[in-house]
């Protein structure tokens, strides 16, 4: 799940997306009114179920100036926040799937989504690089392995890394 818009976070998505990543763009015009976001939660939904057996991309990450607009056309804050809570309760649905291994990018994001997913305490694992760690956590759904990163840290190919990462330091498949 990516959030953030940082550079290093744009050219991650870039990245997993040209490795042929199923990807899932939020578009955030759509998620400001409670409609909107109650529809992009269940479509983000519905297409990482289709895609139950491989890592998905869901991400709200734009170019500066697409942030601008919105942020412009929405107020900076309530734009923001609306995002958030939209990646946090795609975070949630997926735990309540069954899903056990996330990875979210962007500060706001990961607080976000570790308050959504009623995570109290984590369990730091391997690093995957310097400054993200996979961690893991019971949350009420499930035992997760989350790695929470801001949205400079890692490099160009982190999202793929991580989960190779995760793979060779604990044996936990995709």
């Amino acid at each position: 799940l990516s959030g953030s818009c940082s550079q290093a976070t744009l050219a991650q998505v870039e990245d997993a997306r040209q490795r042929g990543v199923p990807a899932w763009a939020l578009e955030p015009a759509a998620l400001m009114d409670d409609a909107g976001q109650t529809q992009a939660v269940d479509q983000a939904l519905q297409f990482a179920a289709q895609h139950r057996d491989t890592a998905v991309l869901i991400y709200s990450s734009a170019a500066p100036e697409a942030v601008r607009a919105i942020q412009q056309r929405f107020g900076v804050e309530s734009a923001g926040h609306r995002v958030e809570q939209t990646l946090a309760a795609i975070a949630r649905g997926l735990v309540e799937q069954g899903v056990r291994q996330l990875v979210v990018a962007g500060g706001e994001t990961s607080g976000a989504c570790v308050q959504a997913l009623g995570i109290e305490q984590l369990q730091i694992g391997p690093q995957i690089d310097p400054g993200v760690p996979w961690c893991h956590a019971h949350t009420p759904a499930g035992d997760l392995h989350i790695a929470l990163k801001s949205g400079n840290f890692g490099g160009e190919d982190f999202f793929r890394h991580a989960f190779v990462q995760l793979h060779t330091a604990t044996g936990v498949a995709r």
